[in-house]
């Protein structure tokens, strides 16, 4: 990442919040149903590159099997305790067989 890079992030990230300032409470109501949606948004996204992504290259290993299983968990409405477990095996059980 050059300089250049950092500091157009951080102005832009400057110019946001002084946007946010500016505007107040006026555009609250209307974006209070994106607001609640966000972060499990962000969270989605966070998962799926971790899942597929090696570096610069895509990689469909035992993690995709761990994350696919634990979507199945989480479908069934288990426990989170079990959903991080019924990843975690399915992960290592496929590093093992593999």
């Amino acid at each position: 990442m050059t300089w250049t890079a950092v500091l157009a992030i951080s102005g832009g990230a400057y110019l946001f919040k002084l946007v946010g300032v500016m505007a107040g409470n006026r555009f609250a109501r209307a974006l209070e149903t994106v607001a609640g949606l966000v972060p499990a948004a962000l969270f989605s996204a966070i998962i799926v590159i971790m899942t597929v992504a090696d570096g610069t290259s895509m990689a469909f290993d035992a993690r995709l099997v761990g994350v696919g299983l634990a979507v199945v968990a989480v479908w069934r409405r288990a426990p989170f305790v079990v959903v991080v477990l019924v990843a975690m095996v399915a992960t290592a059980l496929v590093r093992l067989l593999g």
